[in-house]
């Protein structure tokens, strides 16, 4: 019942088919993933294409930060999903959520952004949300995304429905990091502006209808 909630209420992440020449070059490419490099992208493809293809061999996970020069990450006090407290380097398996935190600047943070990826019934679901104060201060930037050893984090929950969030308790190394800016965040358009004061429940709610009606007014007013 959750599950199906969750899937009306947020954005399933996008089913991506790729071509056979686009798995050619991202297998050329792949193999510049290596100890801490950054990865030079000139490929035609949008970068969510190839990280998603780079995901969906079970060897890594994800972690976006708008600080470029990470060298190793340490864990840190911080919560989890189910507000429970742990010592802990934060991922996830999904890129295009990570790409978020990259992009989104926390120097501009004037009250709460609320995001997520879910997973439930084996599908992934999104919600990004921001609040008036934060969305008015230009909260954007470019910043780089970390591709990290999966077999080093373990899922902070085990739930039918739960965060696609992955945890290290000991310090770890990327084994490779990628650029991005805001053009490659997927779900830009699908961001949500909430009210400083609003509460949770209140955002998920009414999520979904105030991206369909931003969008609405975006494409009346370029008409």
């Amino acid at each position: 019942m959750i599950s199906v909630i969750i899937s009306i209420l947020m954005y399933q992440s996008p089913t991506i088919v790729f071509t056979k020449e686009e798995i050619e070059e991202y297998e050329e490419l792949s193999k510049s993933v290596n100890e801490g490099r950054l990865i030079d992208y000139s490929l035609q493809y949008p970068k969510h294409r190839f990280l998603h293809y780079l995901s969906l061999n079970g060897k890594y996970v994800f972690h976006g930060s708008n600080d470029g020069n990470i060298e190793r990450f340490e864990p840190r006090k911080q919560t989890l999903y189910n507000n429970e407290l742990t010592t802990a380097v934060f991922a996830t398996t999904e890129p295009l959520w990570s790409i978020f935190y990259s992009v989104f600047n926390r120097s501009a943070l004037i009250g709460s952004f609320r995001n997520g990826c879910i997973i439930g019934r084996n599908k992934k679901y999104h919600y990004y949300s921001i609040n008036e104060s934060t969305i008015n201060n230009n909260p954007w930037t470019d910043g780089m995304l970390y591709i990290l050893p999966r077999d080093k984090f373990h899922m902070s929950g085990h739930g039918k429905v739960q965060f696609d969030e992955w945890i290290c308790n000991e310090f770890v190394t990327p084994i490779a990091k990628i650029s991005v800016s805001l053009s490659d965040f997927f779900f830009l358009n699908k961001v949500a502006v909430h009210k400083d004061k609003e509460s949770l429940t209140s955002t998920w709610i009414f999520y979904k209808a105030r991206t369909l009606l931003a969008n609405s007014k975006r494409a009346s007013n370029s008409t």
